[in-house]
């Protein structure tokens, strides 16, 4: 079977995984620290780097907030059951719309859209439920609030993660 080896993950090398892996944990590490983690050097950490981001594998560099610490200790997930055949990017340009939606992913079966959400209390919560559930498209929604998150991680597929 023959793979491109030009976008494909499956092309990643055990090295580019770890450093990937040390990138996700901690974005401004220095090439020097990710390389004493991985036994390479410097310079060729930052090229294999750059080669990654060339590749679109890394697409940027972030800061991971507490949520909770700035004030939005509410966390949930919004189930969106729409009317007739509403478009996805229908449903994009309507929850793009709320600082408070975290991610929203079009799924499988009845529900057609899941939305998390946070939040700074229950009573901001109720609002932007009542909010979604206004939107023309949606015929109704239904809540579940998050008691504890448990498992956390940064964006890296589970091939990575060992």
């Amino acid at each position: 079977m023959h793979h491109d080896s030009g976008t494909r993950a499956d092309a990643l090398d055990g090295l580019d995984e770890a450093i990937l892996r040390e990138l996700s944990m901690d974005a401004r590490a220095s090439y020097a620290e990710i390389g004493a983690v991985v036994s390479l050097s410097a310079p060729a950490v930052k090229r294999r780097v750059d080669r990654l981001r060339a590749r679109g594998v890394v697409r940027g560099f972030t800061v991971r907030l507490d949520p909770a610490a700035l004030g939005w200790s509410t966390e949930a997930f919004i189930e969106l059951f729409c009317h007739g055949s509403t478009s996805p990017a229908t449903m994009q340009t309507a929850v793009e719309r709320y600082p408070e939606v975290v991610s929203a992913s079009t799924v499988t079966g009845d529900v057609d859209l899941m939305v998390q959400v946070r939040a700074r209390d229950m009573r901001h919560l109720e609002r932007v439920v009542e909010r979604l559930a206004a939107e023309p498209f949606v015929a109704r929604t239904r809540s579940t609030i998050v008691l504890s998150a448990l498992v956390r991680r940064p964006e890296v597929p589970p091939a990575l993660a060992d």
